[in-house]
């Protein structure tokens, strides 16, 4: 009998690569801690470490990146501190440095190591050295400019819907019970009937006048409703929430029309002509395919709408190299859960925290593909039963971001439904026959098949 198992060879990736010449900053808001190690100019297999600091103003990290670049510095690491890294990072980057962002999370501290900054620079040079860190996805200057409008975008966005959920409140402070009988209270009728009570009008007949179209049906409930005590105090405070609202509007307007004209410039992004590929059956001439835009081959997939698009491609950018496999950008973004194991025992851990942006605007376009008649909503059907709601929309936002990077890493392909019955086509009728009459037969029955006339 073997007494050991057999040794299985495990490849090294390309970061995990040992340097000679290496530098570490851990970072802060307004200074870094550099600490370089190169190799001994006379004592062989020596190393010298040297560490210092550089202020976080742009002359002095220019200064800093024309040093490391006489000292040919192979790679600089950089612990992602909140935003205080992206000076160091740009400014080195654009010096011709090899700059790495790295996880927080990757480089904790030794147990026993006493918590300074310049050790800390020290174990992150060390660790630098070895090939013991990853790099962080941090896209190009162009994704990073459309990711900022995306992003300012969503949160003035939340700023507006909490404007009018302090309208809502306003009004229930005024006895005005709108929102039982109005869907939307910023719709067409709900603004008129507002800046009505504004300008003076107390009068809940006249108001409820002001209904439109389904609305004049509610005649009797909206006189009811408009029925308050909406004074003074109360117009002045609508009257400035609905100003923000409006403010908040014409800049979301503005941002989206930027959005739209920087995704429209990248040359990636937009429609092409391909070229025919020639499989050597001669014959006919054959004509040029135009591949749709980028932003058109997103919306094809259900769930995933114009305003999802552009804030997958703002958080992920169009150049699917950073990920290597579909398998690599799940587990970047934090859509797959964790494999522990230890000993014999093995469970499933939780997904992780990932990019809140991208997890977010996934959710969204999960919730809205598992309402569709597609092979999308039949996977959230079939997964609800026995999973639960919220483990099944991580389920189908999964094989959403799957089906993005497909479509991302081949400008060529388009997105093909594979339909609401693609697994009950997949069933082997055989093998299905065959389990039903064998629980039968369990059962104490004889079965005799005949097909059906």
């Amino acid at each position: 009998m073997p007494v050991m198992g057999v040794p299985e060879q495990i490849e090294d990736e390309e970061h995990e690569q040992r340097l000679e010449r290496v530098a570490a900053i851990d970072v802060a808001k307004a200074s870094g801690k550099v600490c370089t190690r190169v190799p001994h100019e006379s004592k062989a297999g020596s190393r010298v470490t040297l560490v210092w600091d550089v202020a976080a103003t742009t002359n002095a990290i220019c200064e800093l990146a024309a040093h490391l670049v006489e000292q040919c510095i192979e790679r600089v690491v950089l612990e992602s501190t909140s935003d205080y890294w992206r000076p160091f990072f740009y400014l080195l980057e654009a010096a011709g440095l090899c700059v790495w962002l790295v996880n927080a999370s990757d480089v904790k501290q030794v147990s026993g190591r006493p918590e300074t900054d310049k050790l800390d620079a020290v174990w992150l040079a060390k660790l630098n050295e070895r090939g013991m860190l990853r790099p962080s996805f941090v896209p190009p200057a162009d994704i990073r400019r459309l990711r900022d409008y995306t992003r300012l975008r969503l949160d003035l966005t939340r700023d507006r819907t909490r404007n009018k959920q302090r309208m809502e409140k306003l009004l229930e402070d005024a006895l005005i019970k709108l929102s039982t009988v109005a869907t939307d209270i910023f719709g067409k009728p709900g603004r008129d009937m507002i800046e009505a009570l504004i300008a003076g009008n107390n009068d809940p007949k006249q108001l409820a006048a002001l209904a439109r179209g389904r609305m004049r049906v509610k005649h009797a409930a909206l006189v009811q409703a408009l029925d308050g005590r909406f004074d003074a105090h109360h117009a002045d405070l609508a009257r400035i929430l609905l100003d923000q609202v409006d403010r908040l509007d014409t800049q979301i307007q503005r941002l989206t029309t930027t959005i739209d004209e920087l995704i429209a410039a990248m040359p990636t992004a937009a429609a092409s002509d391909q070229a025919p590929t020639d499989t050597g059956g001669g014959g006919s001439e054959q004509q040029p395919t135009t591949t749709l835009p980028v932003i058109a081959r997103l919306d094809e997939v259900p769930g995933i709408a114009k305003h999802t698009a552009q804030v997958i491609i703002a958080e992920l950018g169009l150049d699917m190299a950073q990920f290597p496999t579909a398998g690599h950008l799940v587990s970047w973004a934090k859509l797959s859960p964790r494999t522990i194991q230890s000993g014999a025992r093995q469970r499933g851990g939780k997904t992780g925290k990932g990019n809140p942006y991208l997890k977010g605007i996934l959710g969204e376009a999960a919730a809205a593909a598992a309402k569709t008649d597609t092979f999308l909503g039949e996977r959230y059907r079939r997964l609800v039963k026995r999973r639960g709601k919220l483990k099944a929309l991580v389920a189908v936002a999964r094989s959403i971001l799957v089906i993005v990077w497909h479509l991302l890493a081949d400008p060529t392909i388009r997105f093909r439904d594979l339909g609401p019955d693609f697994h009950t086509r997949r069933v082997n009728t055989d093998r299905k026959i065959r389990s039903l009459v064998h629980q039968l037969e369990i059962l104490g029955h004889t079965v005799s098949l005949q097909p059906a006339a």
